[in-house]
């Protein structure tokens, strides 16, 4: 399940860039910068009514030729009025608008800012062949408005191609504006998928971990059943076996049956999907603990730098599972290495013994320039994998840069007495 990002400040923002875009949405809820914007066009226009309607009733008109009769005035004021209220409409309805009152843009002057205001609404969110359609209707319609409202200071056609310097100015700003918006919306919608497809390649990562698991433990399981089968079948047959025999095969049970719930408790931890039939067929043996050395010559083969140091108590004694889990751990750190600081030396350390538990520390230096993705394509879901493991196991894993800046891959694990 992925979240929608939140803006740190959405009342910065226009509302269709924090409510996400729906087609059955009838109506958007206007964000505070909405409120100030639409504030901000209301009066203007109703200032620019008020400024229209006292020029054309003083005796020099300087805005446009002076109507023949008063009432003219007042009735091209009334028009731009309404305009101004038609203003907090224009987000619910900008086509509407904006075909709706192309025909005043033939003789009103009072409503010609809010016309202006409502034809950039409509370039901002309609697409572009409707945004060119309505624009050629409104370059006609001021050839006519320059004829019937003509500038006592500047000829017809210094008049007509201010008209279309303007309509162009504006069809260019809500363009730009339009794109801007749509290229946040997209960007937003990549990081959302982004997101998800990143949550559900760690949720598949984990899934593949916990099935690899439990298919490496089908042969140790299976061995430990066995086992206990056969001395306690021997037992059966034998009751007059002499007292030494019956206690050392009493022994082989009471370790194989504690080996055995060791190994029954993390297959059960793993074990969370849905069986497949025909998929449990017996892995060739694992790697152990005493599989490190030839893990790290293979990669001082390669060119790789290790050091390595070694001081695990009893190592001959690492539980089976314990050992592989260590080796896995070296074997990512080791390959995010070579991924990721090509070049760098790696220390691997474990120590440990029973009853203290194991600890693999694998560490190698920050590349200069930070991370890069080398030559070797990666997933970046080992070291998920590795988390998996270590916790169902029981033991603690951590990873990143240290206090000296170097990566560190840290990973603790249980080993009892």
């Amino acid at each position: 399940m992925t979240s929608i990002a939140v803006p740190e400040h959405p009342w910065l923002l226009p509302g269709e860039l924090v409510v996400p875009a729906e087609p059955d949405r009838a109506r958007l809820r206007r964000t505070t910068r909405d409120w100030v914007v639409d504030s901000l066009a209301f009066l203007l226009s109703l200032l620019w009514v008020l400024y229209v309607t006292v020029d054309a009733l003083s005796p020099n008109p300087q805005a446009a030729t002076s109507l023949p009769y008063d009432w003219m005035v007042g009735a091209d004021a009334l028009i731009g009025l309404a305009c101004c209220a038609l203003l907090w409409l224009r987000r619910r309805w900008p086509l509407g608008l904006a075909v709706a009152t192309l025909p005043l843009n033939l003789f009103s002057m009072a409503a010609s800012i809010p016309l202006l205001i409502f034809y950039f609404t409509l370039v901002v969110h309609r697409r572009t062949a409707v945004a060119v359609a309505v624009t050629g209707v409104g370059l006609l319609t001021n050839l006519v408005f320059s004829w019937t409202r003509p500038d006592p200071n500047m000829p017809y056609w210094g008049t007509v191609t201010w008209g279309v310097v303007i309509t162009l100015a504006v069809l260019a700003w809500g363009m730009f504006v339009r794109a801007r918006r749509q290229l946040i919306v997209s960007l937003r919608d990549r990081a959302e998928r982004a997101e998800a497809e990143q949550q559900l390649r760690v949720a598949q990562a984990r899934h593949l971990e916990r099935t690899r698991i439990a298919r490496e433990m089908h042969d140790v399981l299976a061995h430990r059943i066995s086992l206990l089968s056969l001395h306690a079948g021997a037992l059966e047959f034998r009751p007059d076996a002499p007292s030494d025999e019956v206690a050392r095969a009493a022994g082989v049970i009471r370790d194989s049956a504690h080996a055995a719930l060791q190994d029954l408790r993390e297959v059960i931890g793993v074990l969370r999907a849905e069986g497949d039939s025909g998929s449990d067929a017996p892995e060739p043996p694992q790697p152990t603990l005493a599989d490190l050395p030839a893990l790290i010559a293979e990669s001082r083969a390669a060119g790789v730098r290790v050091n390595v140091s070694d001081s695990v108590i009893d190592a001959g004694k690492v539980p089976a599972a314990l050992g592989r889990a260590a080796y896995r751990i070296v074997q990512e750190g080791l390959t995010n290495a070579r991924k990721h600081a090509a070049g760098a030396s790696v220390t691997v350390d474990v120590a440990g013994g029973p009853g203290t538990g194991l600890t693999v520390v694998i560490s190698n230096r920050w590349p200069v320039g930070g991370l890069t993705g080398g030559e070797l394509p990666g997933a970046g879901t080992g070291l998920v994998g590795i988390t998996e493991r270590v916790t169902l196991a029981g033991g603690r894993v951590a990873y990143g840069r240290d206090d000296s800046g170097d990566f560190r891959l840290a990973a603790w694990l249980p080993w009892p007495a």
